[in-house]
């Protein structure tokens, strides 16, 4: 899936930061200067703008502009990357770009135990779509994540979806992965994409170390209601 064009630009500044080409102090260009440099509209660069706010990168000043934040910071910012393909994701957030990261996928189709399956809505024994994901950067684990998804389901058409977040002892799979020895906490975020009517089409599960983050930001649009 194609990313929208403000976090495509919001991650190649956000490299820039991260990588020093802009140290803190900083000022950016302004919001004509940046649309016309990236070939898009002042309404693109406002969201890009907001974006590298929440996450820390930039601060702005009234009637002056907006500038490199001093110490930036890391934020999970969702749902925008939640559509995402975790190359782009980590890609954004690493100072060297997409290069530094590296991705294992394993796929395989299994049978939804009695817990599996209430939580899928699907009844025991069906067939689901795990995928386990792994994630690192300069060859340093950063993230794994366990997806299931009932037959013939799309995530892409997924209408709401649902975290929730805690600092808990990973499952002994994420805690190999990410190094963790017993006792120690990971950030482990629970996911469920739903349809309107309250059909899963995926839950997943996804640990990071704890450290990782410096906060998380969830950010979704809502239809309001009459």
């Amino acid at each position: 899936m194609a990313e929208p064009a403000y976090v495509s630009i919001a991650g190649e500044i956000a490299r820039d930061i991260r990588s020093g080409v802009l140290p803190a102090g900083t000022q950016l260009r302004s919001y004509s200067e940046l649309a016309k440099h990236h070939g898009v509209s002042e309404i693109v660069i406002r969201r890009v703008v907001d974006l590298l706010l929440r996450q820390g990168l930039v601060y702005t000043v009234e009637r002056r502009g907006t500038f490199v934040a001093t110490r930036p910071t890391l934020v999970r910012v969702s749902p925008e990357r939640q559509m995402e393909d975790p190359e782009v994701t980590f890609g954004n957030e690493s100072a060297a770009g997409a290069d530094d990261v590296q991705i294992e996928r394993r796929t395989a189709t299994i049978r939804a135990d009695d817990d599996l399956a209430a939580l899928l809505g699907v009844v025991p024994g069906s067939e689901v779509t795990h995928v386990v994901t792994k994630a690192s950067e300069s060859g340093r684990p950063i993230s794994i994540s366990d997806s299931y998804q009932p037959p013939g389901s799309d995530v892409a058409t997924a209408n709401i979806l649902e975290e929730t977040m805690a600092d808990r002892p990973p499952v002994p799979a994420h805690a190999e992965w990410l190094a963790v020895t017993p006792g120690d906490l990971v950030k482990a975020v629970h996911q469920r994409f739903l349809t309107t009517d309250d059909r899963v089409l995926m839950i997943a599960d996804v640990s990071y170390p704890k450290d990782r983050y410096d906060s998380f930001v969830f950010r979704m649009t809502l239809d309001p209601q009459p």
